[in-house]
This record gives structure tokens, sequence and C-alpha cells, in this order.
């Protein structure tokens, strides 16, 4: 594990909140706050000193204090068929980050497609999840909210060459976000601040392995964000084969704190399950799934597996996943098979490494 050294603050990390504190401290009106928040979100600068109606004091003190970019591109890939892009960013202290666009058709209600961003929470993964190249290629550091809401802005800053924009934002990179839950919630404020980006929280999705305290812990938030969960299996011995954290957070109690939040909450949750051939995508696993769920204000992502070296399964054949979304849709569970994108480039769910670079 590679640890922080010492540097400037990143002005990213900062919530408009604490950027008004930071300004109190140094003897400025609290007016400049909205001010700087204007320039880093709508207006986008690259750089301090383009914050033109800063006062040049300010401005040095800024430039002494803090950072703005900090994350340059070391790769940057797009798919064979267009709809998709990953980038992979090298951030301070020998840490490797894979962002992802996915592209999808305009819906009949828009002119614009739909862009959602596939982004990360931490540098490696400490989850060992066997099918994911992330958990494969192990843990490096947590990561700053400053370095996740940069991942986004490089996109909204791009997207808005094309005059379009970030529809969605998923929390299924690289890591584990309830692994790194304070910093993730406050990228989650700085990124919805209407003062802001003013992003909507109702767009943003956390995905989790089934921390169940950082469940509980986000069953308080006051937040619109939704909650996916990676299960995968229904059968602990199963279920602990593929995700190691399974020994710690059983199923069974995983799915009852589960009940929980769509009670306490009254928000839909999100269920994925990679389909592994001859593995989990039985009949019998379809059917013990339904039963779990029966009751449950929840939807089920279907994803045929994508291939990964550090692991031998396959993806099922299309009979088999056909068979397990009819299970589901006799039992009206509601779910969907996820299309499959960027696979050609390792940009699809479970795929996302650092291994394009040697750290």
């Amino acid at each position: 594990m590679v640890t922080q050294s010492p540097r400037r603050r990143s002005l990213f990390d900062l919530t408009f909140d604490s950027l008004r504190r930071q300004l109190d401290e140094w003897g400025q009106p609290s007016y400049r706050t909205a001010q700087i928040f204007d320039w880093i979100y709508r207006k986008q600068v690259s750089a301090i000193i383009e914050m033109k109606n800063l006062p040049g004091p300010l401005r040095d003190q800024l430039l002494a204090e803090f950072d703005l970019w900090r994350a340059t591109i070391a790769v940057d890939r797009q798919s064979s068929d267009g709809w998709t892009r990953k980038i992979l960013f090298q951030l301070p202290n020998q840490a490797w980050v894979e962002t992802v666009r996915m592209e999808y058709p305009a819906p009949a209600s828009s002119t614009l497609n739909r862009n959602t961003l596939c982004v990360s929470s931490q540098a490696g993964c400490a989850m060992g999840c066997s099918f994911c190249a992330t958990g494969q290629d192990g843990f490096v550091r947590n990561l700053m909210p400053g370095e996740i809401v940069e991942q986004v802005l490089f996109f909204v800053r791009e997207l808005a060459k094309a005059k379009n924009r970030v529809s969605n934002i998923v929390f299924m990179g690289m890591g584990e976000p309830f692994a790194n839950y304070p910093n993730v919630m406050r990228a989650i404020r700085i990124l919805t601040d209407p003062k802001g980006l003013g992003m909507s929280a109702r767009r943003l999705t956390i995905s989790t392995v089934g921390l169940i305290p950082g469940i509980r812990k986000f069953m308080q938030e006051d937040t619109l964000a939704n909650l996916a969960i990676s299960l995968h299996a229904t059968d602990p011995g199963l279920r602990s084969r593929l995700i190691p954290m399974n020994d710690r957070y059983p199923v069974e109690d995983l799915l009852a704190v589960c009940h929980d939040y769509t009670m306490q909450t009254g928000k839909r949750i999100t269920f994925e399950w990679a389909l592994i051939q001859e593995v989990n995508d039985s009949p019998a696993d379809a059917r013990a799934l339904a039963s779990l769920l029966k009751g449950m204000s929840c939807f089920v992502n279907l994803i045929p597996l994508n291939p990964t070296a550090g692991y031998t399964g396959h993806q099922s054949a299309q009979n088999r996943v056909q068979t397990f979304q009819e299970i589901l849709d006799q039992n009206r569970i509601p779910n969907h098979v996820r299309v499959r994108r960027g696979i050609d480039i390792e940009a699809g769910c479970g795929q996302l490494k650092r291994s394009l670079v040697s750290p």
C-alpha cells in the first residue's frame, strides 16, 4: 500500500462550506467562495491563475496552498464501435485509476445521447472478488474526494465540447466505495452542490460488494443517490468463493439489511448479478434469487461475465441467460440484461485495472 506524502491540498477536495471556512480564516469576504466555485465548476478553468476577478494576493495565496488539476492522462482508449472511452489517469504517489464513459443512443424525449460515467473510488481494490480484474490487481490507496471529482470533471469538459453532458454517474469503477466512505460521500456532496456542477443525486449510484456498516450509514445520509449491491450468488459457499467479503458479511445478513434499506428510505435497490456459465446461472439459482427478493423494492442487473486474465470462468450462453431472465419475469422481479460496452478495450464491468503501465 502506498501512503500519501505531504503536499498542497487540492481545491477539488473542498466542499462549498469548507472552502468558505478556509477563506474566513484568511480574512476574505464570504462572496469569494461563490466566485471560486463558479470558476472551478461552471467556467471549469484549468488553473487558479485564470480566476481573473479575484484579487492578486488571494490568487497567490490559493496558488501557495492548493493545486487544481492533478490527474494526468496515461492512456486514452476508444472502443472500436465508438460508444465507449476509457482513460487511465495517473495520480500522485504512483497511483493509477481507470474511468469509463459509456454512450447510449438518445431516448425518445431528447436529441442528446446519454453518457454514463463509471468512476473509481480507490486505486486498486482489497475486496479480492475472484472474477474482477481490479481485485486481482491488488490495493494501492484510497482516492481523495478531489481525485474522484476530477474524473467526472474531465468528462464534463470533454462532453461540453460536443454540446453534450454527463447523464449518470456510477461508482462501479476501481475500488469498493464503502471502504472509502468519507471521501466518496464528500465527492458526492461536491458534485451535487447546486452552487457548483449541480448534478442530480438521483442520477448517481454507489455499488458495494456488501459492506453492511457502510449500507447502514448510507441509510442515514440526506442524499437521493442510489444503492447497488454486487450480489452474484445467494448460496453462502458459492458467494464466498466469488466474493471473499461474504465470509465477514454473510449474504443472509446482507439481504436483511437490504430489506431494512428499502423500508427505511423508500428507495429501490439494484442487485448486480454477473452470469457465469454453469456457476451461478442455473434455473435453481434464478429461483433462489427470486425467492429471496420477493416483496423487496428492487431491480436486478444481469451482466454476462466479462473476461479477465485472472479468472477462468466464461459468460453464460444466451439460452441460459434467457431462461434465468424468464424465471425472474415469472416471479415479477424487475430485471434487465445489461448492454455490453467496451469489451475490446477492457472497459466492461469487472475489467478495470492499472496493468497498462508499470508502477
